[in-house]
């Protein structure tokens, strides 16, 4: 009887993976030419964009140093000037559009992904789409003709009952009177938060929107099979999955309103003090100083502008890229064996 012996494993050679490469067509060569070309062009307009403020910003940087982000004052002409106050009143504005965007944007997202009928989704996805389709002029008449005397009894119920929080406290405002002074509620920082959170909104819903729709249909079904109920699938699937997006969308969200302009300007009452009070009339905001001083600013004011929009995009450029980072996080290193 002939006896046949394996040979060890050990003595094998290891298994190399087997490379597939197929031959590109002339479509293939275009479309990635034609792509490299694209970004290169976006990248190459974006650092055109930072050089021009960076060489017209120049003079005035020159002349305040550092003080230009310590200072709350506005007079180039005695060089006397910086962004302190109007950089704080662009933060609240963006801060206050944020909180209150990211819950309408992540029900609305996980409504139309989880919840909503096939049928009605496509409905939903036009309809909060449209939400960005519609100019901020139009946002900021809305808010300045209609929605700031709407919401002046909620900025009053909130300083009443929430005043002992420094931020909420408005000076001048007598939370026991109900006759008391309208006006030191209007044209606040709150009031353009809100009309700008409406405009961020379908921003930080088109991410979580597909980040959403990316969740493993086996962890879905799984969820369901192991007794859960829709909102605990949510819970414990849907939202785990897309944290990278939501964090990502939300700072988008904040980039798109750390810029906002024109509803801004509308709304809000300009003032060059660093105000803390969000419900307090008046504040400010590094765009709308631009859009208020350029038309008669020449020489080292104009100077000044650039130096101020200079920080503008340095600091949204941060914002967005820290949040296409974390999109990109979601999409590519969530994943699933189910």
């Amino acid at each position: 009887m002939t006896m046949v012996y394996a040979a060890p494993a050990a003595d094998l050679p290891a298994p190399t993976p087997r490379q597939l490469a197929a031959p590109a067509g002339v479509g293939d060569k275009i479309f990635t030419r034609v792509t490299l070309l694209t970004g290169l062009i976006v990248l190459g307009v974006m650092a055109a964009v930072g050089l021009f403020l960076s060489i017209e910003a120049s003079q005035a940087l020159r002349s305040t140093g550092t003080s230009f982000l310590t200072t709350s004052e506005w007079f180039p002409d005695r060089n006397q000037f910086g962004i302190a106050a109007v950089l704080t009143g662009t933060v609240a504005i963006a801060v206050v559009a944020v909180g209150i965007a990211l819950p309408l944007s992540m029900g609305t997202a996980l409504f139309i992904t989880q919840v909503a009928p096939p049928k009605l989704r496509s409905t939903l996805v036009s309809l909060v789409d449209l939400m960005a389709a519609v100019p901020s002029v139009l946002y900021g008449l809305w808010g300045l003709f209609f929605f700031q005397g709407q919401v002046i009894g909620v900025s009053r119920w909130i300083s009443t009952w929430f005043s002992w929080i420094p931020i909420f406290r408005v000076t001048g405002a007598e939370p026991g009177s109900p006759l008391s002074n309208q006006t030191v509620f209007t044209a606040s920082a709150f009031i353009a938060g809100v009309v700008v959170s409406l405009m961020v909104m379908p921003i930080q819903c088109s991410i979580m929107r597909e980040v959403f729709s990316q969740v493993p249909i086996g962890e879905r079904e799984g969820a369901y099979a192991l007794g859960a109920t829709r909102w605990g699938m949510i819970r414990i699937v849907a939202l785990p999955f897309g944290r990278g997006g939501i964090i990502g969308g939300t700072m988008l969200g904040l980039g798109r309103a750390l810029g906002e302009t024109i509803a801004v300007l509308l709304i809000i009452s300009p003032r060059f003090d660093i105000n803390f009070h969000i419900l307090e009339a008046g504040g400010n905001s590094v765009s709308t100083l631009i859009a208020l001083r350029y038309k008669e600013a020449t020489g080292f004011g104009l100077s000044a502008l650039m130096a101020a929009g200079l920080a503008l995009f340095a600091l949204t450029l941060v914002v967005n890229f820290t949040a296409s980072a974390f999109v990109a996080r979601s999409r590519s290193g969530a994943s699933s064996e189910a």
